[in-house]
């Protein structure tokens, strides 16, 4: 397994197993290989001469909850990890501007099929191929991004798991001033460049006045410019904190800030609950993987993209609480 220092620079901490992918970086690009290896379980496994190749894209800094719950989906449905496919991993370290050169390396790579965490890979998926097929997950509104014309037939070369995110984010601010009372006042930090925030703030803001509370909304575009909001902000400044996607290390200065200042953070995903965040009120996206992986499965046997459901993501967690709120009160 391969992970990235405090500098930035990449340490090797066991034997890498690379096998059809050689170890590089480009551009702040890494791929790190997470498994390799004829296809058990599809029609037409005889014939093929390599192992089937997914080639995952994410904005993170590391193969996602999503991408190992892919991996374990596709294991417990027979694939043997090593020998029936190769899962490969290039993530952008919160970098969404590179991610369309990654995408395109994806194809330039040749894989067989494209799997996707989030709306901007998903959309720098779309752009670079329209013959691999693409598996999206955590995409809140596939259709109004433009991946599918219906949940039922999405045509195309795309199908994969949605997260309703929109709906979710009223839910999770209420949750949030149920938590904290004396909640009033709360900053949310989004990227401006991607329309998919632009429209979770609006989403945000009406949810806000039906709630009574004042929600300052701040379009970023580079994480400089995040990391500055939010290394200024004070305890005192705000009540709270709304957490953001991934884009821009937007939910890692959040906590940040969090941790420093004692400002409670409500987060869309329990990844920073577990590293001390306050609460979150989110899809399972652990869960999303493998729900997404019985969608390559129809792949891998034959079935198009086009005419295969995009599915709902029904596990919500409900808020998981790393302490109780009384340091915030």
């Amino acid at each position: 397994m391969l992970e990235h220092g405090q500098s930035g620079s990449v340490r090797q901490t066991a034997p890498s197993r690379l096998s059809w992918w050689r170890w590089s970086r480009y551009v702040g690009l890494v791929l790190c290989l997470v498994g390799s290896g004829p296809l058990a379980g599809g029609t037409g496994a005889a014939e093929r001469s390599r192992p089937f190749r997914i080639g995952a894209l994410t904005a993170s800094w590391g193969p996602t909850p999503m991408i190992v719950g892919l991996r374990d989906g596709l294991v417990a449905l027979g694939y043997r990890e090593d020998q029936d496919f190769v899962l490969g991993v290039r993530f952008t370290q919160g970098d969404t501007a590179v991610l369309p050169e990654a995408a395109r390396q994806l194809v330039q790579y040749e894989v067989d099929l494209i799997f996707t965490s989030e709306n901007a890979p998903a959309k720098a998926a779309q752009q670079a191929t329209s013959k691999i097929p693409i598996v999206f997950t955590s995409v809140g509104d596939p259709v109004g991004l433009g991946l599918v014309q219906s949940f039922a037939r999405p045509g195309g070369n795309i199908t994969g798991v949605t997260d309703l995110e929109l709906t979710l984010a009223p839910k999770r601010l209420q949750i949030f001033q149920e938590m904290l009372p004396h909640l009033k006042r709360v900053l949310f930090v989004y990227n401006a460049d991607i329309a998919y925030e632009v429209r979770l703030a609006r989403v945000y803001g009406e949810a806000a006045r039906d709630l009574g509370i004042e929600l300052t909304t701040k379009g970023v575009r580079t994480q400089d410019e995040a990391r500055t909001i939010l290394a200024d902000i004070r305890h005192g400044a705000v009540d709270g904190l709304l957490s953001a996607i991934a884009s821009l290390n937007i939910p890692g200065f959040i906590q940040e800030a969090e941790t420093r200042e004692a400002i409670p953070a409500m987060h869309n995903s329990s990844f920073f609950v577990e590293r001390g965040g306050l609460a979150s009120y989110a899809p399972n996206v652990y869960e999303e993987g493998k729900q997404a992986a019985r969608l390559v499965d129809k792949i891998l046997k034959g079935a198009k993209p086009a005419e295969i459901p995009v599915e709902v993501n029904s596990k919500i967690e409900l808020p998981s609480i790393s302490r109780p709120p009384k340091p915030w009160a």
